[in-house]
């Protein structure tokens, strides 16, 4: 098979939970100004293999590739390429949105206060800036951690599950991002269970399970 070179590949993945083969030679690839939508029933391995891709998981058998090379050979250029949301949020409970967003962009990136504040207001979280984390609701913490991936300025967003918690506002405004990332030469991988109503076509890959 060939993998796009300007992009990311995954290919021929295999993992196994114990006596469970979890991926079975699982091929995709996304190249910019495109949109994967990963889809499977609960246990079909949606978040593994979105781990497998950002190099957090090791597969049995497989590869994965970042502009033709393994990620393994390009960890640096990879990691800077990329911004992971995970299912669970992973926000520090006793810092306020905004110290949450300084300290861990911060490790990617030098940026303002004012720059991230746009952040949290593009996602709908601009009374939120100085709360501590621990007090907003399960849908605020979600748009606390998308404005953490706008703000790292990530080729390649990998989003697992990033609907979860939203109301319709919220949804519509994720969609409009990752849209509009898209658009401006980006690419994003979405673990979503439901249909993506995104206002630009995506792909799909099904998992069997």
């Amino acid at each position: 098979m060939n993998i796009a070179v300007d992009g990311l590949g995954v290919e021929g993945v295999h993992v196994w939970r114990g006596d469970r083969h979890v991926l079975k030679a699982v091929t995709l690839h996304i190249k910019p100004r495109e949109v994967l939508h990963i889809s499977g029933r609960n246990g079909s391995g949606k978040t593994t293999l979105l781990r497998v891709a950002c190099g957090l998981l090791r597969p049995e058998q497989g590869r994965v590739t970042w502009q033709g090379r393994s990620i393994s050979e390009v960890r640096t250029e990879y990691q800077q390429a990329l911004a992971y949301a995970s299912h669970e949020p992973a926000l520090k409970g006793d810092l306020t949105a905004l110290e949450n967003l300084r300290f861990m962009v911060g490790l990617r990136r030098r940026v303002s206060a004012a720059e991230l504040t746009r952040c949290l207001e593009r996602t709908g979280v601009a009374g939120c800036t100085d709360l501590p984390v621990r007090v907003l609701s399960a849908g605020q913490r979600r748009r606390v951690a998308m404005a953490r991936v706008l703000g790292v300025h990530a080729a390649l967003w990998m989003l697992d599950e990033p609907f979860t918690n939203l109301d319709a506002g919220g949804s519509e405004t994720f969609a409009a991002l990752i849209a509009e990332h898209v658009r401006q030469g980006g690419m994003a991988v979405v673990v979503a269970h439901h249909e993506l109503v995104l206002p630009t076509q995506a792909r799909r890959l099904e998992l069997p399970g």
